[in-house]
């Protein structure tokens, strides 16, 4: 895997529909992997399925330059999301993805979320036999969505740990994917200290806060209907108002390097511990090779301590 990733859900899913042309998703993967990042994260649910097929196309003669990670486990309906955990569905949904990514093997197939409803170990062991069949080549777990769950005293990421505790008994982890960026910490606390312990990889997800670490984004712009940001309390006018002092910091360490502020932000989270990988997602070329550029950006002590001392990001019910 390269130092930086590239998360692919953008180019047809959840963000600014009308910018999403196929055309230009194609380039943005091809700018990547041109630059050197050789990790393209996707996802069966994105779309749905429409995601996997642009990968798929984009590595048309490129496959043997890519790690291919894909999920499986959730179900995307009119108004809804659920998951599916049955060892059948599993299998078939592996089949539909090695077909739509037109590829023989899957370098890491993620479990995006367990089935309340399957023993977790059933969907892992469901896993495990694709690897042992040769369609997959390792495992990932997706952190379960600890925020709004949370109880009382607990850490955010209790419940993704005591996942992998169990499938553990059952078959490798190799990768875990959660968020972490500048502006959303919180794995450091005791999700990424597990993987290290472990020898585990980590995949940063929204490693730039969906955008907003780029300072590119101004307060009160506005986001299209189905845009996952038009519904998310960080992205309320008055929130990125309130959370600008963030971007300012970053802005003001990259103007010391000749870098811009999402490098500074992917070069801290690179900053974390060699397992780890963030996986920013994007639809343009010139962002994707941007992105790539931040694996040769160093930052200083006196960097990472600006960044130890910036406001911790409010949400709009702070």
């Amino acid at each position: 895997m390269g130092a930086v990733g590239l998360g692919c859900m953008p180019m047809s899913w959840a963000y600014s529909a009308s910018q999403q042309r196929g055309d230009r998703a194609l380039r943005a993967v091809h700018a990547a992997l041109d630059a050197g990042v050789d990790l393209l994260d996707t996802a069966d649910m994105y779309g749905p399925f429409t995601n996997e097929l642009l990968v798929g196309r984009a590595l048309k003669g490129r496959r043997a330059e890519a790690f291919v990670s894909t999920k499986c486990g959730l179900l995307v309906g009119d108004q809804h999301i659920v998951a599916n955990g049955r060892p059948g569905y599993v299998r078939r949904a592996c089949d539909a993805s090695l077909r739509r990514l037109q590829t023989d093997v899957i370098d890491l197939y993620q479990l995006h979320r367990a089935d309340p409803e399957v023993p977790v170990e059933e969907t892992w062991g469901a896993m495990a036999e694709l690897v042992g069949a040769g369609k997959v080549r390792a495992l990932g777990l997706c952190a379960v969505g600890a925020r709004a769950a949370r109880r009382p005293g607990a850490r955010m990421h209790d419940g993704t740990i005591r996942q992998l505790e169990r499938v553990q008994q059952v078959f490798p982890v190799s990768v875990v994917q959660a968020e972490l960026s500048v502006w959303s910490p919180q794995a450091l606390e005791s999700l990424l200290p597990w993987c290290a312990d472990r020898g585990v990889g980590f995949l940063a997800a929204m490693p730039l806060g969906n955008g907003y670490l780029t300072g590119t984004l101004t307060p009160g712009q506005g986001f299209e209907p189905e845009d996952l940001r038009a519904r998310h309390p960080r992205f309320t006018a008055e929130m990125m108002a309130a959370n600008q002092p963030v971007v300012v910091g970053l802005r003001r360490i990259a103007e010391r390097h000749g870098a811009t502020p999402a490098q500074v932000a992917l070069a801290w989270v690179l900053h974390q511990g060699p397992q780890v990988v963030p996986v920013p997602g994007t639809k343009q070329e010139h962002w994707a090779v941007e992105n790539a550029g931040a694996a040769g950006l160093s930052l200083t002590d006196r960097d990472l301590a600006e960044i130890d001392r910036l406001p911790a990001a409010r949400e709009s019910w702070d």
